[in-house]
């Protein structure tokens, strides 16, 4: 399950115009260096989901270029999308079974990952009968099984409490140590994006630009206490002041 990162990622001046006329994304420049762990930040509507449908392939900007250092993906959505009638160990095998691996190496795989991500012990468990947490680490063990060298995470613990967010934060944290990958997060939690990253990204309103480029110098492993630092404070207060800058209205063909 181990793997060092050999991918990167980077948009260059990407636009994205939507066939309905709405404009997206405009002049995005942001370059997420292999290993990084960067999180992206921003008023509702302003492209950050956007931007991981652009890295995944799923749409193609209208402007610029999107290009990829490489190497595997793993997305983590919003929403677990576990099949119910499956069990948590069917589930996470899925991707390889559709990619036809042979029955035994797939779920030594899916095995694997589970006890990754905590969840040893409920392999025949149904979503039904998981907490929505416990639903969103199957989630990310079945992203895990293709061992992503490039993993994208759309706001996945959005809908989760806060002590089970900060729990699957530390998660993902010691995920990201073990295993190397790079790493983009979308998230509207500013504890969240500094507590994960290397780099906070802040975008403005649609059409989505970058605002500021944050830069997270605090040292791995982060424990939960660290959240409660002056430095973490201080890192949060300028995302926050850089977010708050980035949702004012601004003044057609003055966009910053």
């Amino acid at each position: 399950m181990s793997t060092i990162a050999t991918s990167g990622l980077a948009f260059e001046q990407v636009g994205l115009v939507f066939d309905n006329g709405t404009h997206a994304l405009a002049g995005i420049d942001i370059t997420v260096g292999a290993g990084e762990f960067v999180s992206l930040v921003g008023p509702s509507g302003c492209g950050k989901s956007t931007l991981l449908r652009l890295a995944a392939g799923f749409e193609q900007p209208t402007q610029g270029a999107v290009r990829l250092g490489g190497g595997t993906l793993g997305y983590v959505f919003q929403d677990p999308t576990l099949l119910a009638w499956r069990s948590v160990l069917r589930n996470v095998e899925l991707p390889a079974e559709l990619a036809g691996v042979d029955k035994r190496t797939r779920r030594a795989a899916a095995r694997a990952a589970i006890e990754l991500v905590g969840l040893g012990g409920f392999e025949n468990h149904k979503p039904a009968q998981l907490s929505g947490g416990m639903r969103m680490r199957a989630s990310i063990a079945r992203a895990l099984t293709g061992a992503p060298e490039l993993f994208l995470f759309d706001e996945p613990f959005g809908a989760l409490d806060e002590i089970t967010r900060q729990r699957l934060n530390e998660e993902v944290s010691a995920l990201h140590r073990r295993s190397g990958f790079t790493g983009v997060f979308v998230t509207h939690s500013i504890a969240e994006a500094v507590f994960l990253s290397t780099r906070v990204v802040v975008l403005t309103g649609r059409p989505g630009r970058v605002a500021a480029d944050i830069a997270v110098p605090l040292d791995f492993p982060r424990t939960p206490q660290l959240r409660y630092s002056p430095e973490f404070g201080r890192i949060a207060a300028t995302v926050s002041a850089a977010l708050h800058e980035a949702e004012q209205p601004r003044e057609i063909g003055h966009a910053a």
